[in-house]
């Protein structure tokens, strides 16, 4: 499996790890920066990656920075992602599983490498249950539709 993996200066300290299990594990990590503890605007970092989910370029994504909130907003806001944040494995496990959630966001402020190797795990592992779900993950989509209308105009 590809996974976009994106970390802005703060989250830096997760990334290695996490591309390490990552090819351990038979997945391909694929790198979107950074690579230095100069700080940057994570905007920058996380969208690029967060996009390459979203149109199919890579099955899933982690996202990292310094408490990973910002992370998450960022990723969210690129249609047809449905990023988690997590500092224990029941979240991001569950993310997927009830939420279909396509990308993982982490603060390495937060976690450790121990316990953002295990959310990765679940995460990866992870796998949506469908059925009740279904219905609200369909009413997501169907409000980032709605959504994208409006931002359009009227016609």
């Amino acid at each position: 499996m590809r996974v976009a993996v994106a970390a802005d200066h703060a989250g830096l300290p997760l990334k290695g790890p996490i591309l390490d299990w990552l090819e351990a594990h038979g997945h391909e990590g694929v790198d979107y920066g950074v690579d230095s503890t100069e700080p940057v605007d994570y905007p920058d970092v996380i969208a690029p990656a967060a996009r390459a989910v979203a149109v199919g370029e890579c099955e899933l994504g982690i996202v990292l920075g310094g408490s990973g909130t910002g992370e998450q907003i960022v990723a969210n806001k690129v249609r047809g992602i449905r990023c988690v944040e997590a500092t224990e494995p029941v979240t991001a496990r569950l993310g997927r599983e009830h939420n279909d959630a396509n990308v993982l966001a982490m603060g390495a402020r937060i976690v450790g490498i121990a316990v953002a190797v295990a959310c990765v795990e679940a995460f990866v592992e992870g796998r949506f249950e469908g059925g009740r779900h279904t219905q609200r993950i369909e009413k997501i989509r169907q409000l980032e539709t709605q959504q994208a209308r409006e931002a359009l105009g009227p016609a």
